[in-house]
């Protein structure tokens, strides 16, 4: 094998003006657990949705998941701009994550409820990790953040429009 692929990733030191670099990461991480686990949900609950709203939960948790895929990529590669390491054990992920399964299948109703709630809690502690980055001079990952709070803010309003 050649030695070029026995390189094993690690941190890297990076010299942008961002202070407190691991508290930031660590809100990363945190917002990065959130936004996987909530993909998943997302998708868990558009695969096994019925009932009478069936097409347009289907439709809406699809839109969802697809931006959490692309949000996920977004925020691994923020932390491997800022010289550290992305998650890479998915325990890591659930452990690090405020997302949380339910026992069993709920229904239609519960799912959309779940799911609203679920995003406003992200929404609510990526405010945290904004406040954050802003003190450790980081407008990028603060910029990042606040796109994505928007997009689960308005995720959780059509969800619990969905759900009246």
């Amino acid at each position: 094998m050649s030695e070029v692929l026995k390189t094993v990733p690690r941190p890297d030191k990076v010299e942008t003006g961002v202070e407190k670099v691991s508290e930031v990461v660590k809100g990363l991480n945190g917002a990065l657990a959130d936004t996987y686990c909530l993909l998943f949900k997302s998708h868990a609950y558009h695969w096994n949705v019925e009932g009478p709203f069936f097409h347009s939960i289907h439709v809406l948790t699809e839109a969802q998941y697809g931006n959490l895929f692309k949000a996920a990529d977004d925020l691994a590669e923020r932390i491997r701009a800022l010289g550290q390491l992305a998650p890479s054990r998915l325990g890591d992920v659930m452990e690090a994550s405020i997302i949380k399964d339910r026992a069993k299948l709920p229904s239609a109703q519960a799912m959309v409820e779940d799911l609203a709630a679920d995003h406003e809690a992200v929404a609510k502690r990526m405010h945290k990790t904004i406040e954050t980055a802003e003190k450790a001079g980081d407008p990028v990952t603060a910029d990042l953040l606040t796109g994505r709070c928007a997009f689960h803010e308005k995720a959780a309003w059509m969800l619990r429009a969905t759900a009246k």
